[in-house]
């Protein structure tokens, strides 16, 4: 089994609506040109485009490129086998297409204005814990 390399510590995620390839990319310690050639090998990940084809990720996707980084990247898969396993994950073959909208102008200024108000939540940390509680709750 190839060594995995060691688990890097991002930082936690802002708790807003849309993130910007740039935020993005220092959320999840990935390059934009990554992150847009991820676009096209893993179709669960489709930012809403909006004026001149500007990226804006939601947190959801954040988080799925958190995970993508973490089988490529620390637990040694391929492309393919990234993918293979995401798909197991997501169990039932639904996309999150259906949940995606084109954001508005009006949601973008809403969300600048939550982002300045709203506290970051430390979801990292949040998601460690939960998978501990599953960890303990799964049988072996």
């Amino acid at each position: 089994m190839p060594e995995q390399a060691p688990k890097v510590q991002l930082p936690p995620i802002p708790a807003k609506r849309y993130f910007t390839i740039g935020e993005v990319s220092d959320l999840c310690g990935v390059k934009p040109h990554v992150l847009r050639y991820w676009e096209q090998e893993f179709t669960q990940l489709k930012p809403v485009k909006r004026r001149g084809n500007r990226r804006y990720y939601q947190h959801h996707e954040v988080l799925l490129i958190r995970r993508i980084r973490e089988l490529l990247y620390e637990q040694g898969f391929t492309i393919s086998g990234a993918r293979n396993r995401l798909d197991e994950s997501n169990g039932n073959g639904l996309s999150h297409e259906s949940s995606i909208h084109e954001p508005s102008v009006a949601d973008i200024q809403v969300a600048a204005a939550v982002q300045s108000t709203t506290p970051a939540v430390d979801f990292a940390a949040l998601r460690s814990e939960l998978r501990e509680v599953l960890n303990l709750l799964s049988p072996h």
